[in-house]
């Protein structure tokens, strides 16, 4: 069981985290200090350049990194002090994660990579299938839910991994780049899905995202720099979120995915990387490539 704080002053809170990583001889700090309150059935949005600490404060509130130094209570819960055991335990009943990489099991269907959270939690059967059933037909995929991961679009497995993210009904969701890879169209509909999880089902969103018209439609904004949160904002107060536009992250995230790709490339020629992973993530990014090109072709550039 996971211990539950008595003192709860905000539903989600993070004091002071800072964390660390060594690469080698070199320490890079990811988060510098940072705090934040979140009240319940907030729909946050999390914006900030490439590297300035997004992935980690998700990936610390979690419960799947460890912050070096801080205090965080996610929905009542001490992650701070959690063990091992605990963390498990909040991953799977208390926060669900929509991961970038989405993490869907290529070789199981989308009923499957639905029901695999339940069956980790021991869910029964009869519960399972009524549960998968009711969460893919929410999202619009109940005549899909015998298909693959590479038989479906990218917006049908993302809204498989919305309903695989909230299977075992967390009180959280946190979304790391929910529509990044995704055209302007698709992305909305992922956004219509995370604000009925959000308005209908009562659940506490934090979204990571690039876009600015997308962090628009959240309650508040809060943008890091430098792994500190240096404001938070009503969406008709930022402007410097209204500054942005999709072409603008349209052409970052192209540009982010030319430098993968070189340094994937690199990667091989220097023999670091096995050839089949290579070839797995050269596809991958090639095909990330072409759809974010499109995009721009798309946008008249």
């Amino acid at each position: 069981m996971i211990m539950m704080m008595n003192n709860e002053k905000a539903y989600i809170q993070a004091d002071d985290l800072v964390k660390v990583f060594r690469l080698g001889n070199v320490e890079v700090q990811a988060l510098r200090g940072l705090s934040m309150r979140v009240s319940k059935g907030e729909m946050i949005a999390i914006v900030g350049a490439s590297g300035s600490g997004k992935t980690t404060l998700l990936n610390i509130l979690g419960g799947i990194t460890r912050a070096t130094a801080g205090n965080t209570v996610v929905a009542g819960y001490d992650v701070t002090n959690a063990s091992p055991t605990q963390l498990v335990a909040l991953r799977r009943e208390i926060v669900g994660h929509i991961f970038q990489e989405l993490n869907l099991l290529s070789t199981l269907t989308a009923y499957e990579n639905v029901e695999l959270p339940m069956l980790a939690a021991k869910k029964d059967g009869s519960t399972r299938k009524r549960r998968v059933e009711e969460l893919l037909n929410i999202v619009g995929l109940a005549d899909r839910m015998h298909h693959k991961p590479d038989e479906l679009s990218g917006g049908e497995r993302q809204r498989v991994a919305i309903a695989a993210a909230i299977a075992n009904d967390p009180m959280v969701l946190l979304c790391d780049e929910p529509t990044g890879d995704l055209d302007t169209e698709t992305g909305a509909i992922i956004v219509e899905y995370l604000h009925k999880v959000n308005k209908e089902f009562g659940k506490t969103v934090i979204m990571v995202t690039h876009d600015p018209s997308i962090a628009r439609q959240c309650d508040r904004i809060f943008r890091i720099r430098d792994g500190q949160i240096i404001s938070v904002q009503a969406p008709t107060s930022d402007q410097e979120m209204g500054a942005g536009s999709r072409v603008d992250v349209v052409r970052e995230r192209l540009e982010e995915i030319k430098k993968e790709i070189k340094r994937l490339d690199e990667e091989a020629q220097s023999g670091q990387i096995d050839l089949g992973i290579f070839a797995a993530q050269r596809t991958r990014l090639a095909d990330k490539k072409k759809l974010f090109e499109e995009e721009m072709h798309r946008l008249g550039l």
